[in-house]
């Protein structure tokens, strides 16, 4: 596996003041499985004309300006008292004040001193956003992006991501990047992902830093430099963010921009799946299988597949699957093969379908079906994985749950042997069409 872009900075973001630890953490999603953990970052100051424009006025009963009336509402939030929040956010909401708007959703968002209400929190998030209150915007692309209270819009999205990003907001800088990495809602371009990366992994966002290593190490948008890559995923990874370890672990393993060292990647894999992170729990994992920096432990191997498995990460639940086909460090077991390698498949992963194909292909801990193993050697074949190509060149020639058809075979076959498969070679010479 390459390193892994980790795009998500995590979930809806609240007031940048001071306030306990434990609640300066934002809600989180399951964004692509991810595992994706709020981090500290930087955050700017409230927007000097919202916040202008409220403070001026007050209210009839208390004489109490927007601000102080938001004041006191942090005070009891501070204070776990979410009742007395609420109102008094909602008294400095009602002035216009940006941030108490801003507040005042993300308690309708999350259920606190109040009823949960999602198109309650849209409407706050769009007031404190239309005054140019960059956390608020921030909240309302990240509603957009995900769907939460509003129709999925990327390109939605994308313009309150910009809008704060502009002012300097880091979480915002990092979801543009993004965007703009995928070409979700925007026009792709790699160059303005590495510069939006850049801009919030220079203030410190560990999701970021992360991530900008990955378009360094991968050539993206910038020239390939592991150096750069290496620099950047350890900035991450020494704030303690897991995907950040786990992708330093990689460079490491593989002696990327670094001095290959086995016993130094298992330590930053360690890391991040002491943390709950799948891809390092498969990457550990591997190590085991194959004893690098450690002895081979197949029984070790199969502990951390397991335990990434049961997260639903493809790649683990196939090399699990391997485990159990093979008999390595468990029972020799094709039924249990098949169940993961069915998990994987479901998710599309090309490897985990070519490799049911095959137990559909010889009956192997499932019902012998020629027509299954086609489907699934075609679906990992459509995404280039070779085997799978050779794979359905096979089932033309042979004429195996397909009509035999020489030139669908041939055509498969050409395709698997310009990625190099010399069994595909070996059959093109076989059939004379080289």
């Amino acid at each position: 596996m390459a390193a892994v872009l980790l795009i998500s900075s995590a979930g809806i973001s609240q007031v940048p003041v001071k306030r306990k630890k434990k609640q300066q953490k934002t809600e989180q999603t399951n964004e692509q499985k991810k595992k994706t953990e709020q981090t500290d970052v930087p955050k700017p100051k409230p927007n000097p004309k919202a916040k202008s424009v409220a403070k001026q006025r007050q209210t009839s009963s208390e004489s109490l300006s927007a601000e102080e009336m938001f004041q006191k509402g942090l005070t009891a939030y501070n204070s776990n008292n979410y009742i007395e929040a609420h109102n008094w956010y909602l008294k400095a909401a009602e002035q216009g004040y940006a941030i108490a708007q801003n507040e005042l959703a993300v308690m309708y968002r999350s259920g606190l001193g109040v009823i949960q209400d999602i198109p309650e929190a849209i409407k706050w998030y769009k007031a404190a956003a239309g005054q140019g209150y960059p956390v608020a915007q921030y909240n309302l692309g990240y509603a957009y992006r995900n769907g939460i209270g509003v129709d999925k819009d990327y390109a939605e999205a994308a313009k309150w991501f910009k809008a704060a990003a502009e002012q300097g907001y880091a979480l915002a800088q990092n979801e543009l990047g993004y965007l703009y990495q995928n070409g979700f809602g925007i026009i792709k371009n790699y160059a303005e992902a590495v510069r939006w990366y850049k801009a919030a992994a220079e203030q410190n966002h560990p999701i970021a830093q992360t991530n900008l290593g990955y378009l360094y190490e991968t050539g993206k948008g910038v020239s390939k430099d592991f150096g750069e890559a290496v620099k950047w995923h350890r900035k991450s990874a020494e704030q303690g963010y897991a995907m950040g370890q786990r992708n330093l672990g990689y460079m490491y393993q593989h002696g990327y921009g670094v001095a290959q060292n086995y016993a130094e990647a298992i330590k930053w894999y360690k890391a991040a799946a002491n943390q709950g992170n799948a891809v390092a729990q498969t990457d550990i994992g591997y190590m085991y299988k194959n004893g690098l920096g450690v002895n081979q432990n197949f029984a070790e191997a199969v502990r951390w597949f397991s335990t990434a498995a049961e997260q639903g990460f493809a790649p683990a639940q196939t090399e699990l699957g391997h485990m159990y086909l093979y008999g390595y460090g468990v029972g020799k077991n094709f039924a249990e093969a098949v169940k993961h390698y069915k998990a994987a498949a479901g998710q599309g992963y090309a490897e985990a379908q070519n490799n049911l194909g095959y137990m559909y292909h010889n009956g192997n801990g499932i019902k012998l079906s020629y027509t299954e193993a086609v489907k699934w050697y075609k679906a990992a074949a459509e995404q280039g994985h070779a085997m799978a190509q050779h794979n359905v060149g096979y089932m033309y020639e042979k004429g195996e749950g397909v009509s035999k058809d020489m030139n669908e075979a041939i055509k498969w076959y050409r395709k698997a042997a310009a990625q190099g498969y010399q069994d595909a070679k070996k059959a093109l010479t076989r059939l004379g069409a080289n």
